[in-house]
């Protein structure tokens, strides 16, 4: 019972920390950890339980998005396929393999998150798409997020602030739209195919659909530079532990 009130709690704040500043897989993929799930089942487990709460976030921008129908037209088929990349090679790739990476990940997400503010700056310089690069690299960013989850959404904002021409709104939809797609294929994917703790993923999603519009409501009190500070160092203390149990394994094996 405690277990699932922790989860359900790190789903809520999830759920605001994505409305605020992004990336709150940093917030219940440790938890889920914490709760004693393996780091794959932990990492599947947190896509499912994320994806109506990212699906949310996209329809609210459905105005924003009716406009770009054609580039809509153009992303869509390409983040699938990654998605399901993505999806397919955490289930194929030994455990290790992901156990060592994820720390990198985490500290990277940090980063990205500390790196926001210089990304939006960014996203205003850009007046028109280069398609190519454009959708080569989200591609790459939904082969990432259907292998890990975590600053999916920021590392989307900045390909598009540095690709795609509009403003940072029309990005920041963009951004949600392509964000749930890859959530929710690889939660699709991971259903049919993974081991995952349905109680947990129960706990998350609902936590983060309380939590997104609490996000929305803070974000108005708080200053954003202390979620994301907060964010950011969460994020390298969980990075810097995960990295420290893998390497101890590793000793130990």
């Amino acid at each position: 019972m405690l277990d699932l009130i922790v989860v359900t709690a790190a789903g809520v704040l999830a759920g605001a920390v994505i409305t605020a500043v992004g990336s709150g897989s940093l917030i219940t993929y440790p938890a889920l950890l914490l709760a004693g799930l393996p780091p794959v089942v932990a990492n599947v487990t947190n896509t499912i339980g994320l994806s109506p709460g990212s699906v949310m976030g996209a329809v609210s921008f459905r105005k924003e998005l009716s406009a770009h129908r054609r580039l809509l037209a153009f992303l869509v088929p390409i983040s699938i396929v990654g998605a399901v990349i993505g999806a397919f090679l955490l289930r194929v790739l030994p455990a290790d393999v992901f156990q060592l990476a994820v720390p990198a990940l985490v500290i990277g997400a940090a980063v990205l998150v500390a790196l926001q503010p210089m990304i939006r700056r960014r996203a205003k310089e850009r007046t028109s798409p280069r398609w190519i690069l454009l959708g080569c690299a989200v591609g790459a960013a939904s082969v990432y997020g259907g292998y890990f989850s975590a600053a999916q959404g920021i590392l989307l904002l900045g390909i598009l602030g540095a690709l795609l021409g509009g403003s940072l709104t029309v990005q920041n939809a963009l951004k949600n739209a392509l964000q749930a797609l890859v959530n929710v294929v690889a939660a699709v994917f991971f259903l049919v195919t993974s081991p995952f703790h349905l109680g947990f993923v129960i706990c998350v999603a609902v936590g983060s659909l309380v939590g997104a519009p609490l996000g929305a409501w803070l974000s108005r009190r708080v200053p954003e530079p202390v979620f994301r500070a907060a964010v950011v160092v969460f994020g390298i203390v969980v990075g810097v532990i995960l990295a420290v149990q893998a390497f101890s394994a590793m000793s130990e094996a």
